[in-house]
């Protein structure tokens, strides 16, 4: 499975493409250990544009062929754009969870606790 470097990591299968103290809204998916994990994901539930969100609080869901998951918060903040595409076409989650499988985008607000690739890594394979 992929960690890219660039990217920081939640405990609960989030990535955030962000370098802390920039001004830019955050881009937010899950991982592709999440990903597989699911199985097909056929649906998705997204957070409203508009939406503030709060790190730690569900935000949306994911159903998967296996099981409906909730969708955390990496980040505080409030949303400033979802991924329609992924929306209509939950299969790009799995195809591509890191490029056009995104899921939403966030002002920060604040952000804590998130996890470096190596990290993530060992607590990924610590689950698997």
């Amino acid at each position: 499975m992929a960690f890219p470097e660039n990217l920081l990591y939640t405990e609960e299968h989030e990535w955030v493409d962000w370098t802390p103290g920039s001004a830019e809204p955050v881009t937010i998916g899950i991982t592709d250990y999440a990903a597989e994990s699911l199985g097909d994901i056929v649906f998705v539930q997204l957070p409203e544009v508009g939406q503030r969100v709060a790190a730690g609080d569900t935000c949306g869901e994911l159903e998967s062929t296996k099981s409906v998951s909730d969708l955390y918060a990496p980040v505080t903040g409030e949303v400033v754009e979802v991924n329609q595409a992924a929306a209509d076409d939950p299969a790009l989650i799995n195809a591509d969870p890191y490029g056009k499988g995104w899921l939403f985008r966030v002002s920060v607000e604040t952000a804590e606790g998130l996890l470096t690739a190596a990290r993530y890594a060992e607590l990924a394979g610590s689950d698997g």
